[in-house]
């Protein structure tokens, strides 16, 4: 894990709530323009030169070329990889019709990554070897990083790839530990993390959270890897997909939503590092599974994934294996202070279907211990009784389904010991909530700061 001890982001002030019922329409409003319309500034990107790619053509790429010509690309991971920068890199590009690889540079295809999670590669970086990519993108952590400078394999890709003029990144540490060492970054400007721009050419290195600079695109850390996914998507689709994949992920959520609210406020008190059991199924959403889980481990908060599946391996909504830490059936053993379910429609209904979570959630409301869930589980609460006299906020998608209050106007709506998020796009704004709820807010701001996530001083 990298540490949080410096940010170079601005706090921005919190808008006042607005709570509404009934609950609102599927989409939401978007005032003032999309965000990949506005000034470069407003996204933190700075463009030096555009890159071969970004053509005319490119805008309508994934709708008009037949599945053999989908771009292509690479996403390599290894031991100690930061795993929300490589799976919302896999995971949007995915989203936008690219065809990713996920390429292991280790022995096995599993690798655990640098926040405990473990993901499984569709391929040895052997396999790539002789393939042709449209994009090349490195994702950063340590000791990953360093494992994938060390990789022979990948070092020729990623210099065939920058030779050939074809699109190549990187983001957080590998901009310094990866790049530099293959002389990557020669004429280019470019940025990484906080902790390692003292690393690179002085003459060279910004501190936008995005660089595009030619054909090589940097960014700073897992609080910037939408952004620097959806450079890629635009870059590789052109700005109409991009805006559309911005809109998709709710990571153009209106300006003025509140980060988070409280209605019916108690204490959620630990004597000990708080337990969270986040259940997982095959359909459920990866992004939101890895951000959950990395996030609160950063805060030293104790977090088990437990598989609801025969195997401890489940396929996730963009065809992402993750490996559990237990069954849902060991994990039942334990006590957690706090329950959450991912989002993904078909993932939350197998969620459903599990005679096992079921008995825990119930448990877990007659105690009064913390429950709650993100996007689309939120419905799944609701089925099962744990939705009633309480405030949510859930997935655009789905609130008009939802008998209880919604409040529309926040990111993260808490009430008593339930806590509900509206999508992917706030999900670390949800686990930077919890955080704050178990251990204050000066804990979430240092686990924001490590991030490079921009987060409110007080």
């Amino acid at each position: 894990m990298l540490p949080s001890s410096r940010s170079l982001l601005a706090p921005t002030p919190l808008p006042a709530m607005a709570v509404r019922r009934p609950p609102p329409p599927p989409h939401l409003p978007n005032r003032g323009g999309h965000p990949l319309a506005r000034p470069p500034a407003c996204r933190a990107v700075t463009r030096v030169a555009l890159a071969p790619s970004l053509s005319a053509a490119a805008a309508t790429a994934a709708s008009s070329s037949p599945p053999a010509n989908k771009k292509k690309v690479l996403v390599p991971i290894a031991m100690g990889t930061e795993e929300m920068e490589a799976v919302i890199l896999a995971g949007v590009l995915r989203r936008a019709g690219a065809d990713v690889t996920l390429a292991s540079v280790e022995d096995g295809l599993e690798v655990e990554a640098s926040c405990g999670s473990r993901i499984v590669a569709d391929k040895p970086i052997a396999d790539c070897a002789d393939k042709v990519f449209d994009l090349v993108a490195l994702p950063g952590g340590m000791p990953g990083s360093v494992r994938l400078r060390d990789s022979e394999i990948l070092q020729r890709i990623t210099v065939r790839q920058a030779e050939e003029k074809r699109l190549y990144g990187a983001i957080c540490a590998a901009p310094a530990v990866v790049l530099m060492p293959w002389g990557l970054h020669k004429r280019k400007k470019i940025t990484c993390h906080p902790s390692f721009i003292e690393d690179l050419p002085t003459f060279r290195a910004v501190e936008s959270n995005v660089q595009v600079s030619g054909e090589l695109t940097t960014s700073r850390g897992p609080g910037t890897s939408f952004q620097f996914a959806l450079s890629f998507v635009e870059q590789l689709f052109g700005p109409c997909t991009a805006e559309d994949m911005d809109t998709t992920l709710m990571t153009d959520v209106d300006d003025n939503l509140e980060r988070s609210i409280e209605v019916n406020e108690i204490e959620w008190s630990s004597d000990h590092n708080p337990h969270v059991l986040i259940p997982i199924a095959n359909g459920s959403e990866e992004m939101e599974i890895i951000m959950l889980a990395n996030v609160l481990r950063r805060a030293k908060v104790n977090v088990v994934l437990a598989s609801v599946e025969k195997s401890r391996s489940i396929l996730g909504s963009q065809r992402m294996r993750i490996v559990a830490d237990k069954s849902i059936l060991d994990a039942s053993a334990l006590k957690y202070d706090l329950i959450i379910l991912p989002g993904g429609p078909s993932g939350a209904e197998r969620l459903h279907k599990s005679r096992v979570l079921k008995k825990l959630l119930k448990e877990q409301k007659q105690t009064g211990r913390m429950y709650g869930g993100i996007c689309s589980s939120p419905m799944i609460l609701q089925k099962q009784g744990l939705l009633q006299d309480k405030s949510v906020t859930a997935h655009p998608s789905i609130v008009d389904q939802l008998t209880c209050d919604v409040i529309d106007r926040s990111k993260v709506v808490i009430d008593g010991n339930l806590i509900t998020g509206m999508g992917l796009g706030t999900v670390i704004d949800f686990s930077l909530a919890i955080i704050k709820k178990f251990f204050g807010h000066g804990r979430a701001k240092g686990v924001a700061n490590g991030m490079v996530f921009d987060y409110p001083k007080s």
